[in-house]
């Protein structure tokens, strides 16, 4: 770029209670100890910008530099960042008995193979611009390995604190891109705390899930995106893996700008937060009608990335599923094992397991009635199933030896 786009940002507000905050040094949580959330002068930019001359631009998600926070291009971090496609998925849909367009966005194609690069990059790039060095934060793998390669691109440092049973592709990605990484006797949350009792000692600043303003920002671009791509509307449903929910919470805001800037209607998709049985406070708190979710004791999932048992935003996570008319569900461990073979065998597109637990939701849902079957649903495949383990169901075949071609 031979000159910055447009900055309209303009201060940070609490989440709960509307208190505004200068945005002219870095910021953790809100004084009421809730998440910030940036905000922008809309009336100026609906004025000066048009939305399809931002969406012709190349460059992924930096393109809506005008709903960023980011002011001057030294700041900006990219690693060949991509619009993640929408992939349709006829065969699966009419195996789970969808007679509606069903969507995969699939976020595995971003840099580190998931969408954990757009509020990793988002906050990277503030903390650059407002001179940190070192970073840190709890991970169950994906959003260390974002953190890791952008820190690394901005000539910064990363900590990363991750569950001893994250999965060691994880961890040696985070290591090979520079951080430091150490596997702890617990859960993320337990993570979360090491990296909240090292900060004065070890002088870094936190960028945990919601503990500072700017990954919801990076995450929301996967709704601006979402709408561009639909033409400027947006589907009947979506089903979003949700652990920390910073990407429900980020899509839900950009709708919300959208409509406010004119580029899209009232109209909104009912969002679904997914979880697995095994970790699920965001349905709990959901079926019971409380705005805040209790921890979730002795977690067990697969599916690493929603295994989040206790989520700071959920408050927001659970007003944007009941505002939208959605729901909160939860998934049982064969259902996400068995959508995600079903995914790869009927239409060749491989899920992780956050993202099998989105099908394995979906057809939850319209099995509950919770759903029209000819609704239009878009599922975040929030990373490359490459990242994960998979059945073997390769034979050995001796060359040697006499085939019997028939038995094969």
């Amino acid at each position: 770029m031979t000159q910055a786009p447009a900055n309209y940002f303009t201060h940070l507000e609490c989440s709960e209670t509307g208190d505004r905050y200068e945005a002219d040094q870095p910021h953790n949580l809100s004084k009421a100890g809730k998440p910030l959330l940036a905000r922008y002068d809309l009336d100026a930019m609906k004025a000066g910008i048009d939305r399809d001359t931002i969406w012709s631009r190349d460059g992924g998600f930096w393109k809506w530099r005008e709903l960023l926070p980011v002011a001057d291009d030294a700041h900006v971090c990219a690693l060949g960042e991509i619009d993640t496609p929408l992939i349709d998925i006829p065969a699966t849909a009419k195996v789970s008995g969808a007679t509606g367009k069903v969507w995969v966005k699939d976020e595995g194609r971003l840099p580190t193979g998931s969408f954990k690069a757009r509020g990793l990059a988002l906050a990277v790039a503030m903390a650059h611009q407002y001179g940190l060095t070192r970073l840190a934060m709890p991970t169950n793998g994906n959003a260390g390995a974002a953190l890791s390669a952008y820190a690394s691109r901005m000539g910064m440092e990363s900590w990363c604190f991750a569950p001893e049973d994250t999965p060691e592709a994880n961890l040696r990605e985070m290591a090979l891109q520079g951080a430091h990484v150490f596997k702890v006797n617990g859960y993320i949350h337990h993570c979360g705390a090491l990296v909240g009792a090292g900060k004065e000692k070890m002088g870094w600043f936190d960028v945990s899930t919601l503990k500072e303003p700017y990954r919801i920002e990076g995450k929301k671009t996967m709704g601006l995106e979402l709408a561009a791509q639909l033409g400027w509307r947006v589907p009947d449903a979506i089903f979003y893996p949700t652990g920390g929910g910073t990407g429900l919470i980020g899509m839900w805001k950009a709708f919300d700008e959208m409509e406010q800037l004119g580029w899209i209607g009232p109209e909104r998709p009912k969002m679904f937060a997914v979880q697995a049985e095994g970790c699920a406070p965001i349905v709990k708190a959901y079926e019971d009608g409380t705005r805040l979710a209790e921890e979730w004791i002795d977690a067990q999932t697969a599916a690493m990335g929603i295994r989040v048992p206790k989520a700071i935003g959920d408050f927001l996570i659970l007003d944007a599923v009941r505002e939208s008319g959605g729901a909160a569900l939860a998934v049982s461990e064969v259902a996400i094992e068995a959508a995600r073979t079903r995914c790869a065998r009927e239409d060749g597109l491989l899920l992780c397991p956050e993202g099998a637990a989105t099908l394995a939701a979906m057809e939850k849902a319209m099995g509950d009635g919770l759903l029209e079957r000819d609704a239009e649903c878009v599922l975040f495949n929030c990373g490359s199933g490459l990242k994960y383990a998979m059945p073997d169901g390769a034979k050995a075949l001796d060359r040697h030896g006499d085939v019997d071609w028939g038995s094969l």
